[in-house]
């Protein structure tokens, strides 16, 4: 990590490289399982280039920021291990590919704090590295489509890239391991779904 203790620069955020057609996806689901959950007081832990804030922002939600890195302009600066904010302060919690950017032995910590500040509902997203078998979309005239994949565990291990430490998918860290210390956390996974047309990101829907 730099002098700052974040793991990129500001400028990593806003390339082309980091803003490919998966990222811009990623913003339209998170927004929304944001908007069908209609919380009125939001928190975002990992501001990003701040677009899903702005966007939700100019729909009147009341949302408030926070990030470890004060160049990004958080409204709060702060590891998600230590939120200075009190119990169930927000009715929502949006952490999107924020937690694989801490050694996975943070997971639970990191788990805990954001129950500990959330009233209801947190939305999280994680990196999904399994490979995808098979793809393939159905459509009948009168009939909604259906979009079929399957995917199946890479068995790769994962080395940290600077970035992540650890990835849905790789050797040690299955979707059931991943349940199973977010449900120890004391949250209820009301919806978890890979979406057909972003299958590199891995959503949960939890409720406290």
């Amino acid at each position: 990590m730099n002098k700052r203790c974040v793991q990129v620069n500001k400028e990593h955020y806003f390339g082309d490289k980091y803003n490919h057609k998966a990222r811009w996806l990623s913003y339209y689901y998170q927004i929304k399982e944001v908007i069908n959950l209609k919380p009125a007081k939001i928190l975002e832990i990992g501001t990003g280039n701040g677009l899903v804030a702005k966007y939700l922002r100019e729909r009147n939600y009341n949302l408030t920021t926070l990030d470890l890195d004060k160049e990004l302009k958080p409204d709060i600066t702060a590891s998600v291990l230590k939120m200075p904010v009190e119990d169930n302060s927000f009715d929502l919690i949006l952490c999107a590919e924020v937690l694989e950017h801490l050694p996975f032995e943070n997971f639970s910590q990191a788990l805990d704090e954001i129950k500990r500040v959330a009233k209801n509902n947190v939305i999280l997203s994680l990196p999904d590295h399994r490979r995808t078998l098979l793809n393939f979309t159905v459509k009948f005239p009168f009939i909604r489509q259906f979009n079929i994949f399957i995917k199946i565990p890479s068995f790769k291990k994962h080395k940290f890239d600077g970035q992540h430490y650890w990835e849905i998918g790789k050797s040690g860290y299955s979707v059931s391991k991943i349940k199973e210390n977010i449900k120890k956390s004391g949250l209820k996974i009301i919806d978890n779904f890979v979406p057909f047309d972003a299958p590199s990101n891995h959503y949960f829907i939890l409720e406290k």
